[in-house]
């Protein structure tokens, strides 16, 4: 069971424990329903306490949240952890393993690797991924090990993507703003489309090989495929990404996609947390192929304050 306890301070005397756990601390109203039926769900120094009492300041208000009995298939294949506390893990996820079963995919997944870690440690948790990468991407997969820290995250995680594609790029920063839809009901491939949901991506040029160049990327939308759409949209397809139309790589054998690094504010004392995700040995056998090296201060390129003041290789209107 996860505990978590809030010294009550001068500024928070004379809140219910309700506005206290949902206006400061971030808690849903479902949750707090959810706590407050069970029998040490909330306790104020020690003693159960009702949502609608008030706390005084040198109280300590101790929160206890719900166990969980969900199973899921386990796996042993080792995958590294970039960081772990009582609320959060980051995985290094590798290639060819998905996040999430599937029909196609019931076991050697993220999801099946987390259940295995709670299992040794004598937990049972779902895996609750804030941000999902394709089966052959790699990267940083943050999850969160309890509902709380989940609901606390949700669109909080900053991602840094780093990719291979296939020729020069026309500006050496972009703006990307075009519509995906998926190409036919059912299917996994996506299009560029008027119809289709709003996609944002932010691309900054970090070198130039043999026919590729090396991006950095930020997401601002999360549409399914989206950057391997845009940039194969674009005519620069990803590296490897042959579902994209992009060129095949034998070094490679997948699309050049990686997570790089993953930022947000830790769920219980806001404080920024960055990890970082090595590049796997296949990327950077690739970028070497093409004469291109990886820089650790590729790691802190900057996105644009403002993404309008960025060029847009295409309009919407366009």
């Amino acid at each position: 069971m996860r505990t978590i306890r809030y010294p009550i301070g001068p500024g928070d005397g004379g809140k219910t424990v309700e506005r206290f756990l949902r206006g400061d601390q971030g808690f849903s109203g479902r949750m707090v329903i959810t706590l407050k039926k069970l029998p040490r769900g909330l306790l104020l120094n020690g003693a159960h306490v009702r949502t609608i009492d008030p706390l005084a300041p040198g109280d300590v208000l101790e929160v206890n949240l719900p166990e969980e009995t969900k199973r899921m298939p386990l796996c042993d294949t080792p995958v590294p952890v970039l960081y772990e506390d009582e609320d959060l893990i980051v995985y290094n996820k590798p290639a060819g393993m998905p996040c999430h079963q599937s029909g196609g995919h019931i076991y050697g997944t993220l999801s099946s690797v987390y259940a295995a870690h709670c299992a040794r440690a004598g937990a049972v948790t779902p895996f609750r991924a804030l941000n999902r990468l394709d089966k052959d991407t790699t990267g940083a997969v943050v999850a969160a090990k309890n509902q709380f820290a989940a609901g606390k995250l949700w669109k909080k995680v900053e991602k840094r993507y780093f990719a291979l594609v296939q020729g020069r790029m026309p500006f050496p920063q972009g703006f990307i703003d075009l519509p995906l839809l998926r190409q036919r009901p059912l299917e996994l491939r996506r299009v560029v489309d008027p119809e289709g949901q709003d996609a944002r991506t932010e691309f900054h040029l970090l070198g130039e090989g043999d026919g590729v160049s090396f991006l950095g990327l930020v997401l601002h939308t999360g549409r399914t495929h989206q950057i391997r759409v845009h940039l194969s949209h674009l005519g620069r397809p990803l590296v490897g990404d042959t579902f994209y139309d992009g060129p095949e790589e034998p070094l490679l054998g997948r699309q050049a996609l990686h997570c790089g690094t993953a930022a947000f504010p830790h769920p219980i004392t806001g404080e920024r947390v960055q990890v970082t995700a090595p590049l796997p040995e296949d990327l950077l056998a690739a970028m070497a192929r093409h004469g291109l090296e990886w820089r650790e201060e590729m790691l802190a390129f900057s996105p644009a304050p403002d993404p309008d003041t960025l060029p847009r290789l295409l309009r919407r209107d366009q």
